[in-house]
């Protein structure tokens, strides 16, 4: 969850020799760097891929860039049907050639460390962004008439991402990726009723690639065990719909934090680990307060048994404020209690 970030001043050191954000996230050796960085501080337990989600549609024409202080913009937008169907395949060996080298790079530089995750946004995700041109202030009504308005032609969209996430995320994997993720940071707006038809259904479509392609991957690899890539998948304010999330035969759901941890284990059972999900403004708080949240999520999870576990993770990304120090004090908290658990 975003482990690299503006709360690191090792990171704001190398973005600044970067020069902005999107020449950090398109420079491997500088990508790696940051990558790292967490890692060789905290002792984490696996590297996420420095890089961000709006690479896909940026590769595909839409001219991404930051504004200080705004966020994700792009050049030009999806409008109409015409620029729906001008949307090319994308190579991501061509186009996204930067993230390959990126995770090949750090691969090399953890040298079996860790392991490594690579990650993309969910096909509801990204349309929303290129639906808005960017982030949003409006809860994204623009795609979600779309939705209503447009179902046919946004259902076109989709279904042109869940093919560019499943390439993306596949060529993550042949470059080094040990497991790979799907952000749908956007997935909570969805009316229940409509969550399956515009989310879980393309998610689905791409972890089914995924697994078969890696397995396939693994097997050139002298991996013979048969078992595919792991895959998480993130729903954002998806906390109701955990057992379609599972369906997707992901092998590990995220939460945010609003979901009762054991709950969640109980509704999914063994088809799937957990992560998550402990509120980021934790990290805001005094030592003994994310001590005993610490505590408080290790608990509600429960003993780990065979065929379910859980990744204890932020259930969203880490604040820009949060004091370093703090984290350093949650990764001990965790250490220490799950060998209580244990």
């Amino acid at each position: 969850m975003r482990q690299a970030g503006r709360y690191l001043p090792e990171y704001n050191a190398t973005r600044k020799r970067a020069g902005d954000f999107l020449s950090l996230c398109k420079n491997p050796e500088l990508a790696c760097e940051v990558t790292l960085q967490p890692i060789d501080r905290f002792g984490f337990d696996a590297a996420i891929l420095f890089s961000d989600i709006l690479t896909i549609p940026d590769a595909l024409g839409l001219g991404l860039y930051f504004e200080q202080g705004e966020g994700p913009k792009f050049q030009r937008r999806i409008e109409n049907d015409s620029d729906i169907s001008g949307l090319g395949r994308i190579d991501p060996t061509v186009e996204l050639r930067y993230v390959a080298d990126a995770v090949s790079t750090i691969k090399r530089a953890l040298n079996q460390r860790v392991p490594l995750i690579g990650f993309s946004g969910s096909p509801w995700t990204l349309a929303c962004y290129m639906i808005n041109g960017g982030g949003s202030s409006d809860d994204f009504l623009g795609v979600r008439k779309w939705m209503y308005s447009r179902p046919d032609a946004l259902q076109q969209l989709l279904e042109k991402l869940s093919v560019a996430v499943a390439d993306y995320l596949i060529m993550q994997i042949e470059a080094g990726a040990d497991a790979v993720m799907v952000f749908d940071s956007w997935g909570g707006f969805l009316p229940e009723a409509h969550f399956e038809r515009f989310s879980q259904k393309h998610i689905k479509i791409i972890v089914d690639r995924v697994h078969a392609a890696s397995i396939s991957i693994r097997q050139r690899q002298g991996q013979t065990d048969g078992q595919p890539t792991p895959v998480i998948v993130f729903v954002k304010g998806g906390g109701q719909w955990l057992e379609s999330i599972a369906a997707t035969g992901a092998q590990a759901v995220g939460l945010d934090w609003t979901t009762h941890l054991g709950q969640a284990r109980s509704r999914v059972g063994s088809r799937c680990a957990l992560q998550g999900n402990l509120d980021p403004a934790t990290l805001l708080g005094a030592p003994p307060h994310i001590e005993a949240e610490v505590a408080r999520t290790l608990e509600s999870f429960g003993p780990v048994s065979a065929g379910a576990g859980h990744i204890f993770n932020l259930g969203h990304g880490i604040s820009q404020f949060t004091p370093p120090e703090n984290v350093s004090c949650l990764v001990e908290a965790v250490a220490n209690y799950s060998k209580k658990l244990r």
